[in-house]
């Protein structure tokens, strides 16, 4: 037991490293002593002192406490609280590079997982890199030792909650305002009980769900709802699951808010709650990109396969002669009709199935198309992969925010006779190492 508790104590010290690589997750790869370590707020290239942050097996964690040599590719962050918030985790690299890097592991991941190599990348889809993100869940904690509330993200490589003043990727109208929130949850009588604050942005206004964990009093649903009224942000409660999501603040009126595909003439309405992207800018840049690339006309029939609440959908029907979308859930389905209606749409259809099993050859299935556009979630779309060349479609878009099972089904689908002739990043969240993506193939 003594000599395990050794082995596994932290070097008291900082270390010195070179960094030879960065990792899929943004950190920068050392060797020491013939052992990986993963070194936070480090570049490829640079010279460092770190400390140990966690020993283990296979491989060790640390953080760069101070850079001796510092990588040209180096950037001073626009966040004063980028090292300790883990809501970001590259923002001491340039935009330009951390798009590069991108690119690097999705070529990676195409040749690992696919034994791919496009014919053709696609420029990078880009927008702002600060103030984008307008769809976010923000951890709440009440510390007592501190006498004060903490609400953001969580810190890096840990599950508490940052202690930061401001976000700088966050909308402004919230990310510069987390000091009010903080004195808000500081005056409840709920605030050891208030664990989450959701954000979900429209055009023209925001939302902010409170999950709490006891009943609130008067006072505290009082104070939430006077909150949100002065800054005229819509107001809901969660006390449990999210089919218990209710709006108190404005008391009339559709519980929806809405954003616009200009380029289409569309308005699309959705709950606080529906899966939306976090960033408009790039969702409208992504969803034209993503049309043109299918290269339909009036004689085209679309499918769309996880079609979520039409963001692809409709937008596609102002170009195709018809669109058929398909999405696991029925309130999508709803919300799909729904927007189809309000923007005089009648040349597309919504059906609910799981997508996770192969579709029966009846029904939609059974339809023939020219055209079929994917936007699955990080565990892809295999269970179809087999089945969508006996749709007819010659050409096939897959917007994906995973590399990996990109890579995976489009290997699948090269084997059904498939080509993979494009493909790009797309800078959906910049200063974090997800990597979000879209390819072309063609039969």
């Amino acid at each position: 037991m003594g000599r395990r508790s050794r082995r596994n104590r932290l070097p008291p010290e900082p270390v010195e490293a070179v960094i030879e690589n960065l990792s899929h997750d943004g950190r920068g790869i050392a060797r020491l002593e013939g052992k990986t370590v993963f070194v936070a707020n480090a570049l490829p290239g640079e010279r460092v002192m770190f400390r140990y942050t966690r020993l283990q097996r296979k491989f060790d964690q640390g953080r760069a406490v101070e850079i001796l040599d510092a990588s040209p590719e180096r950037v001073e962050p626009a966040c004063p609280h980028a090292d300790l918030c883990g809501g970001c985790s590259l923002q001491h690299l340039g935009s330009r590079h951390q798009l590069r890097h991108k690119e690097g592991m999705l070529a990676e991941q195409l040749a690992h997982f696919g034994g791919l190599e496009p014919g053709e990348w696609l420029e990078p889809v880009t927008g702002p890199v600060t103030g984008y993100r307008g769809k976010a869940r923000l951890g709440v904690k009440y510390v007592d030792g501190r006498g004060t509330a903490l609400v953001g993200f969580r810190e890096k490589g840990n599950s508490l909650i940052a202690d930061i003043q401001q976000c700088e990727v966050l909308l402004p109208q919230v990310g510069h305002r987390l000091m009010e929130l903080r004195e808000l949850v500081n005056g409840l009588d709920c605030r050891r009980r208030l664990p989450q604050i959701e954000l979900a942005a429209g055009e023209e206004t925001l939302a902010l769900v409170f999950r709490h964990m006891d009943p609130l009093s008067e006072a505290d649903q009082r104070a939430i709802t006077d909150f949100c009224r002065e800054r005229q942000w819509h107001c809901y409660l969660q006390p449990g699951n999210e089919t218990t999501v209710h709006r108190v603040w404005p008391e009339t009126g559709a519980e929806r808010l809405w954003y616009r595909h200009p380029d289409f003439d569309l308005e699309l309405g959705f709950h606080p709650c529906d899966f939306t992207q976090v960033n408009a800018v790039i969702n409208r840049r992504m969803v034209k990109l993503a049309l043109d690339l299918l290269d339909i006309d009036g004689h085209h029939r679309v499918l769309d396969l996880f079609s979520g609440l039409g963001n692809f959908s409709l937008p596609a029907a102002r170009r195709a002669g018809h669109v058929t979308g398909v999405e696991v859930g029925e309130s999508m389905v709803e919300r799909g009709f729904e927007n189809a209606r309000h923007n005089g749409l009648e040349n597309l259809g919504f059906h609910a199935a799981d997508l996770t099993r192969e579709p029966e050859l009846s029904g939609w299935a059974g339809e023939h198309y020219d055209r079929v556009l994917l936007d699955p979630p990080r565990s892809g779309a295999a269970e179809v992969m087999e089945w969508l060349p006996r749709t007819g479609a010659d050409r096939v878009v897959y917007v994906s925010c995973n590399p990996a099972t990109l890579a995976r089904d489009a290997g699948e689908l090269e084997k059904q006779g498939f080509a993979l002739t494009k493909v790009g990043v797309i800078d959906m969240f910049p200063h974090t190492a997800h990597v979000e993506s879209i390819a072309l193939l063609e039969r």
